[in-house]
């Protein structure tokens, strides 16, 4: 899919784990796992919200989009 998450690399930069976002979020840790990895099709936006409070950070630095990665 041509949109690349980047949530993995934001959670390095801010030295968070993803249980701890997952516990800030409101939402299990399989579903930041999912996220990370790129498996979701959609995210609300108060879940992008929180995800961005709690790293502080921009969606753009959460999402990318790369047309040659068209992988499906």
């Amino acid at each position: 899919m041509p949109i690349i998450v980047n949530l993995d690399v934001m959670l390095a930069k801010r030295k968070k784990r993803s249980r701890d976002l997952a516990a800030y979020v409101g939402i299990t840790e399989q579903n930041i796992s999912t996220l990370k990895n790129g498996r979701v099709r959609g995210i609300r936006f108060s879940t992008l919200e929180k995800i961005c409070e709690f790293l502080d950070c921009q969606p753009g630095d959460l999402l990318a989009y790369d047309p040659e990665d068209d992988d499906r």
